[in-house]
């Protein structure tokens, strides 16, 4: 419902409000049905002229939600079961197909680590099998803070899963000797090796245990490829390669909410309001995490705005700049607006590569970057047009 007048009136009434002509062209699109409804009442179809609103400035009266992967009210805490439901069914299936009753998780003591695990022991849980056979590893490397360690050990030792602790940096170190890298330059290469040693953990104790490693990216870091290409960005299974980023905290914030034991739900308090960082550079004064991911690539909350607005709906990037302003009231000037819809064009083009090999993973909402049956894009095309249109 856009708009609608008071019930019971009096008073004569004009009901006024926009309709988004684009959302509608790409609703149709995917509706199977509409063409042969259009056909079958076209002779009697009333034809309306309407006009486009060209100017930018036009104020609109309906409303567009800043946060359109996450529901308000009641709904929210319906949409957050449903989702954990699906994780779980996904994962149970996968386990039950290959006859596994073990997963390999790693655990940093972040928000998506912390998803995975909690949907990986509601499965195990709704399998009937028991929680040691998920194997948890913290693997602390040079930008690991004290907060994110003792949160990730408190988290397994809680949920009862088998914990295991492996440190990354000797053999980071032996590593940067090898390939002659001046361990005192914090370049990629340096950051990406950390990601790339925990990957090459995690399988070879999947290996080891006859497991299955669990991945832990959400779909807001796959749009922008935030994830090492042989590091984070492999598993043998991704649970949380359909969640966004804006709903991976409310999905956490649920389970702390339902689980009935008050040291899991401080432990999962605490992860909540820990800044967003992949802890590859070394920590600051005092414990103090210096690399965070939001001040490097933007905020979450404008990122999962492009990303449902230019893929789900079709919009393109002006008129979804456009909305942003409307959205989000004045939180956001156009620059900051401009600069960030831009890098999310650049990176979302540039790092379709990585999208074109991702691990199997369910989907769990309207949107999903599956290259195998949803989002069938070349590696290689062009992003111009898309930031031209930004202007």
């Amino acid at each position: 419902m856009i708009a609608q007048g008071e019930r019971f009136s009096l008073e004569a009434q004009l009901v006024c409000t926009e309709i988004d002509l684009d959302k509608l062209r790409m609703e149709r699109r995917g509706n199977t049905t509409f063409a042969t409804a259009q056909a079958d009442l076209y002779p009697k179809a009333t034809h309306v002229l309407t006009d486009n609103i060209t100017d930018m400035e036009c104020a609109l009266t309906r409303t567009y939600a800043p946060l359109p992967f996450v529901p308000q009210g009641e709904l929210l805490d319906i949409h957050c079961n449903e989702i954990l439901n699906i994780q779980v069914a996904g994962l149970a299936k996968r386990l039950t197909h290959i006859h596994c009753s073990k997963a390999v998780i790693g655990i940093s003591g972040g928000l998506d680590s912390t998803l995975a695990l909690l949907a990986t022991v509601r499965t195990f849980d709704r399998l009937g099998l028991p929680r040691t056979g998920i194997i948890g590893i913290t693997m602390p490397g040079f930008g690991t803070t004290d907060r994110t360690y003792q949160n990730a050990l408190s988290l397994m030792q809680h949920l009862g899963i088998t914990l295991r602790e492996i440190s990354i940096k000797d053999a980071c170190i032996q590593h940067f000797k090898d390939i002659e890298h001046n361990i005192e330059i914090h370049d990629t290469t340096y950051e990406n090796a950390q990601a790339r040693e925990r990957t090459q953990i995690l399988m070879d104790v999947a290996n080891q245990t006859n497991g299955m490693v669990i991945g832990t990216g959400d779909m807001s870091e796959l749009a922008l490829g935030w994830a090492t290409v042989a590091g984070d960005h492999i598993s043998m299974y991704g649970i949380n390669c359909g969640v966004p980023k804006t709903l991976v905290k409310h999905l956490v914030n649920h389970f702390a909410n339902k689980t009935g034991d008050p040291n899991v739900q401080n432990i999962l308090t605490n992860i909540l309001h820990t800044p967003i960082s992949p802890e590859l550079l070394p920590i600051g004064e005092n414990d103090t995490i210096v690399q965070q991911t939001e001040d490097i690539i933007g905020p979450y909350e404008l990122h999962d705005f492009f990303l449902y607005n230019l893929l789900r709906l079709g919009f393109g990037p002006a008129k979804v700049m456009y909305l942003v302003r409307h959205a989000f009231d004045g939180q956001y000037t156009d620059d900051v607006i401009r600069h960030w819809l831009q890098t999310f064009c650049r990176r979302f083009f540039q790092q379709q590569f990585k999208r074109s090999c991702l691990p199997d993973g369910p989907r769990v909402t309207e949107i999903s970057l599956s290259p195998r049956t949803a989002w069938q894009m070349p590696s290689d095309v062009g992003s111009s047009l898309w930031r031209c249109d930004i202007g």
